[in-house]
């Protein structure tokens, strides 16, 4: 009696564990509530990023803005969301992830609503600044969230989740800005974020329960490396920013936010490595893996923020679209994001991340060298592989990017470390639109002098050309040899333009196809125990 007693007692645990174990991975339906939720505020604040590219020139217009001011629309949210975005995991540790984020939301749509109702250029870029810094605090603590409150079996759903937000958002923003610039007016890119918003701000405060307050940290709080910090990401990002347009160093704007943001970096460095409480944690990249994937991430965004600004670039200077017909033909991309988000979520599980990466970062670079014998008759169709290249790409390297960066590190670390990746992906974008742009108008200059030195009056077809377009205008009363002479130089001008766009497409190729033999480089990352992925 005694003996089969015993044997029930043992047998009994080794059942329950698998039941155990089973329940453990279940998910809180409030948590999942909250976390959809927030998923939605983080592509709210990413899709703003874009969202007025491609109806800068509507926005100009309407606040009669010059053209050196209407940049400042995009500059000043960008400026102010690199801020945030590093500071967003110290402040949730502080505050908590439900204060901060249902207060970004909140305050986020306030100022989404102050930017629809914005009358001149410096209001708007007052209002874009606030929408830029409040926005960005609602990125990093989705990604947080995701790798502490879902238990690791459940991140083959969740990564390819938070992946596509991530690099759909940026993606369709022109697609989604040309759309309701052109159907409705410019002031819906901002009003469409108020009912959202305030859905999410409810539903965020209601059911976010992932951690506690620290207050008490607050006495703690480092404002040295606060502002220094400012200082360093600000002027970094408005160099970057700016630094093209303004002929670089040859400006003393430029040349003084380069030396606040030098003056910056090395204050903000110094307080990291000596204070007890920094304002931004970087011991994460002591993790190799975390390290490789920030590097990866700053790539992703040189290419995921890049490319969203030469397509539409060149369907306007190029092809004379509007901001309608290029969100028409950047869907595209899109949409071949999304249907391969719930792939890349099976191989995830299936394959060595490592492999994707590198069939990621093939793909893209086989539609970047596509690209690269663009022609001013390229339209929709020309462009229809390379894009779906692209969104194939960009979601097949994003999952595994995020699994190994994150995935290994703790749950207390993964807070203060998604800030950090997040702004990586942030400055790569920077970095990438400024060196794209310094790149293009050199190479354009390059390639107008070389093709001009073809046509002068010593070539026979140039002077033939030109006198058959004189007497075309002469026909009809016009100045047929001056005229021809600027049609010319508009011709040259335009070729000249797409050359160095196909430079552009050459060198993101090489830089990405160098990603794949740097993905070997990165250790198989391992899963993290159960008990810390499932929430605490």
């Amino acid at each position: 009696m005694s003996a089969t007693t015993t044997a029930g007692a043992v047998s009994r645990p080794a059942t329950a564990a698998p039941a155990a174990e089973k329940a453990s991975e279940k998910m809180d339906r409030r948590r999942l509530i909250a976390f959809f939720a927030m998923v939605f505020g983080m592509f709210m604040s990413i899709l703003d990023i874009q969202i007025v590219s491609a109806s800068l020139a509507e926005i100009q217009a309407g606040l009669s803005a010059g053209s050196d001011e209407i940049g400042w629309v995009q500059t000043s949210y960008l400026i102010a969301e690199v801020i945030m975005i590093p500071l967003s995991g110290t402040l949730a540790r502080i505050v908590s992830t439900r204060v901060l984020f249902s207060v970004s939301a909140a305050g986020f749509t306030l100022a989404s609503a102050l930017a629809a109702t914005a009358t001149n250029i410096d209001q708007m870029i007052v209002y874009r600044a606030i929408q830029g810094f409040i926005g960005g605090g609602m990125i990093p603590s989705v990604f947080a969230a995701a790798f502490t409150i879902f238990p690791p079996s459940k991140r083959a759903i969740v990564s390819p989740i938070i992946g596509l937000v991530a690099t759909l958002a940026p993606t369709i923003g022109p697609t989604v800005g040309g759309y309701l610039s052109h159907a409705f007016s410019w002031h819906w890119l901002f009003l469409v974020n108020i009912i959202p918003g305030i859905l999410v701000t409810i539903i965020t405060w209601n059911f976010i329960d992932f951690d506690k307050p620290e207050l008490s940290l607050f006495k703690k709080f480092d404002w040295t490396g606060l502002a220094s910090m400012a200082v360093f990401l600000g002027g970094l990002e408005y160099v970057l920013e700016e630094g093209n347009a303004n002929d670089w160093f040859n400006d003393s704007h430029i040349v003084l936010g380069a030396v606040a943001s030098t003056v910056g970096a090395f204050i903000f460095f110094y307080r990291v490595f000596t204070v007890s409480f920094p304002v931004v944690d970087l011991r994460a990249f002591g993790n190799r893996n975390f390290a490789f994937g920030s590097l990866f991430s700053f790539v992703m965004g040189i290419g995921l923020y890049g490319l969203t600004y030469l397509y539409p670039l060149y369907l306007g200077r190029i092809r004379g679209y509007d901001s309608l017909m290029i969100g028409e033909t950047m869907f595209v991309s899109g949409l071949a994001m999304f249907l391969t988000a719930p792939i890349a979520g099976i191989l995830s599980n299936k394959m060595d991340p490592r492999v994707m990466m590198m069939i990621g970062f093939g793909s893209f670079a086989s539609g970047t060298w596509l690209m690269s014998s663009l022609t001013a008759d390229w339209d929709f169709y020309e462009l229809l592989i390379p894009q779906i290249l692209r969104g194939f790409g960009l979601m097949l390297c994003m999952v595994p990017i995020n699994n190994v960066a994150l995935g290994t590190l703790s749950p207390d670390r993964v807070r203060a470390a998604s800030g950090v990746f997040n702004l990586t992906r942030n400055l790569g974008g920077a970095v990438g639109l400024a060196t794209i742009n310094t790149i293009l108008t050199q190479r354009q200059q390059e390639h107008y002098a070389r093709l001009s030195e073809h046509v002068q009056w010593g070539n026979p077809q140039a002077v033939d050309q030109l006198r058959d377009m004189a007497s075309n205008y002469n026909a009809h009363g016009l100045d047929g040899a001056t005229i021809a002479l600027q049609k010319m130089s508009e011709l040259v001008q335009r070729q000249a333009s797409i050359l160095s766009f196909a430079d552009i497409f050459v060198i993101l190729t090489v830089l990405f196809g160098s990603l794949v033999v740097l993905a070997f480089l990165i250790k198989k990352p391992q899963a993290v125990a159960a008990d810390a992925g499932g929430g605490h």
